[in-house]
């Protein structure tokens, strides 16, 4: 499913790996780690005034089309303020600004929550439920909440994985999802799990990456499962915490609802550097799984603006 070769470069060893079916391909430094660019995690301090706390979230946060948000459980789903997808909703997960852990019925009912608001969408679109943790992940907010994002075309990540996972299926005539797994069970990386299957990335594109393939392909799929998912979403969780990681970004993809591209929903979560003062970070997952940067500055505002400010005219 993946070729690797290995190269001694003085005393290090890096192993260049290219998954076969798409041409994703990593480097992998182990020596690197030495270098101690983690921080020891320190939780973030409370933030004056957080819009997703218990006595904002019902006031500043936006209302669907209809006039309401959703509540489950703890959870409550609105529509994005400042969207990057044409449907674009958040689920605040809990009443707790930043809890210690997240039970499965938490996770659950966030999920919940993310489904209902995307099936509000007027359009047949790729969906993905997405979450940000901590703010060197890219959260620019602590209070713990997921993203879910639809439009009309995939991300580039999951449109390479459906590209090509179709083609596999009518050249051999099985789906590449399962044959992945047949292999993955056997191998070193396998983690838990048999209906819906988790095991370390055999090509990370991200730190400590974790597969998780799933047993279903769209939204309404998705819902029998969501006990499972959630509690194999805490189980990672868990496994990072033990690796002293504690930020993450996590990333479900999905197909269009009843299509038949012989794709199986899978979910991506990668480890982020710990929290500290310099740590913030402008890429979360967008950028670091689905391969679809969220850029702020318009490039024709940035050359008017270069133009005029400094007088960045070309040479005569």
């Amino acid at each position: 499913m993946y070729s690797l070769k290995k190269v001694m470069v003085g005393q290090s060893s890096i192993e260049y790996r290219e998954e076969h079916l798409t041409g994703n391909r990593c480097k992998i430094c182990p020596e690197r780690i030495r270098r101690g660019i983690g921080a020891t995690y320190v939780p973030p301090l409370h933030e004056e005034g957080c819009p997703f706390c218990p006595g904002s979230v019902g006031e500043v946060t936006p209302l669907f089309a209809d006039g309401t948000r959703i509540r489950i459980g703890e959870s409550v789903t609105f529509p994005n303020l400042f969207p990057f997808a044409a449907h674009h909703v958040v689920t605040v997960m809990t009443r707790s600004h930043l809890p210690p852990s997240f039970s499965p019925e938490v996770i659950v009912d966030a999920l919940s929550g993310q489904i209902e608001g995307l099936m509000k969408a007027d359009f047949k679109g790729y969906p993905s439920i997405n979450w940000n943790f901590l703010p060197s992940s890219g959260a620019s907010i602590v209070h713990p909440h997921l993203q879910g994002l639809l439009d009309r075309r995939p991300c580039p990540r999951a449109e390479r994985y459906l590209i090509a996972g179709e083609r596999y299926l009518l050249r051999e005539g099985r789906r590449y999802w399962d044959d992945l797994v047949s292999v993955e069970r056997d191998s070193p990386r396998f983690l838990f799990g048999d209906e819906m299957f988790w095991t370390a990335a055999a090509v990370p594109l991200g730190e400590r990456e974790v597969w998780g393939v799933m047993p279903f392909s769209d939204l309404e799929g998705a819902v029998p499962y969501l006990d499972l998912l959630a509690h194999g979403i805490g189980e990672v969780i868990e496994l990072f915490r033990a690796c002293g990681s504690h930020a993450f970004n996590l990333s479900l993809f999905l197909d269009r609802s009843r299509e038949h591209h012989g794709f199986r929903s899978f979910c991506s979560m990668i480890a982020r550097i710990n929290p500290n003062s310099t740590s913030t970070s402008d890429s979360a997952f967008m950028e670091r799984i689905h391969g679809e940067p969220v850029i702020l500055t318009l490039p024709e505002e940035l050359g008017i603006f270069g133009r005029k400010e400094y007088d960045l005219s070309p040479p005569v």
